[in-house]
């Protein structure tokens, strides 16, 4: 079957290269992408570039949705979203090259009518004739509830659907009372939901693996540089990629989701499952254009990806 992206709140992302970011100071850019952007579009586009039929919905602004319809036919997305008044806002990310760092600038986006959310409600059931995977990724438009990841959670396990959660703050601690199959919060975000640092591995593995009791079959946290932990009931792996050059970041974590949905469609065990999905993470770190490399590469990476169990008694605390 299909798999569903779901993205509330898209954007266009205005991506700027600089030698240096210096605050204050005026600065020559030394090159500028614009692209259709949005955690679950780029997931969609991800999943799509492996062959895998997606289809995105959300909301987009009618003024400038243009520039997503032509990036959806472009990457062969089935395009639901539903049309709002008004344009899809901007959010521009400035890359360092010099520190290889990006700085994110998010603007607001546009507040979806109650008319819009029917019309939302509607598609996502729809999809689901089609669908057995959705996505639902990023953060909420201004002007909803922070249950609305939950709601949609809760409707699609009625429907015997599975969900991967990849959010943050209120709506991503609601979401997971609900009970998604897969949850990927980043080490940030894993603090802000337990509320308290986690300075070791053990720690972050200890408060992954307290989210399974919500009705959770997989937590995967990403950790940078560290990589990720791939957490399950019986087992927990710590994913430690190969040294690479860095173009940017952006992206990193959305790659790996759909890697998460692509080995589930598969039936990948939890050791291949993190393989493949550090791989797709390093494959967009490398590159500037957003794009997959050719699956020799892809596979190189994950054979040179290692993995280390960390004991349960260190998960269960």
């Amino acid at each position: 079957m299909k798999v569903a992206t779901v993205t509330l709140n898209p954007a266009i992302d205005q991506t700027v290269r600089v030698a240096s970011l210096e605050p204050g100071h005026v600065h020559r850019a030394r090159a500028m992408l614009w692209q259709a952007g949005g955690k679950g579009i780029n997931v969609a586009a991800f999943l799509a570039a492996s062959g895998c039929p997606v289809i995105a919905t959300g909301f987009l602004g009618s003024e400038n949705a243009p520039v997503f319809e032509r990036f959806f036919a472009e990457r062969g997305i089935a395009d639901a979203f539903v049309r709002l008044p008004g344009q899809t806002r901007i959010d521009i990310k400035i890359v360092d090259e010099e520190r290889r760092e990006t700085t994110d600038i998010n603007l607001p986006g546009l507040a979806p009518s109650e008319e819009a959310l029917s019309k939302l409600w509607q598609t996502v059931e729809e999809l689901a004739a089609e669908c057995r995977w959705f996505v639902l990724a990023g953060a909420l438009p201004p002007a909803v509830p922070s249950s609305l990841y939950a709601t949609l959670i809760a409707r699609l396990k009625a429907l015997g659907r599975l969900t991967v959660l990849d959010a943050s703050g209120e709506a991503l601690a609601q979401g997971i009372l609900a009970g998604p199959t897969l949850v990927k919060p980043n080490r940030v975000e894993l603090e802000q939901l337990v509320g308290q640092p986690l300075t070791s591995l053990s720690e972050v593995a200890q408060a992954a693996h307290s989210l399974l009791r919500h009705d959770i079959r997989r937590v995967v946290v990403s950790l940078g540089e560290q990589g990720a932990l791939f957490v399950e009931r019986e087992q927990v792996l710590q994913a430690l990629p190969p040294a690479v050059t860095v173009e940017s970041t952006v992206g990193a974590g959305d790659a790996m989701v759909a890697a998460l949905v692509l080995a589930e469609q598969r039936g990948l065990d939890l050791a291949a499952t993190a393989r493949l999905a550090t791989a797709y993470a390093l494959a967009r770190i490398t590159r500037l254009d957003g794009t997959l490399p050719p699956s020799s590469v892809l596979e190189d990476y994950s054979e040179r990806v290692q993995l280390s169990p960390l004991a349960l008694l260190t998960a269960e605390g």
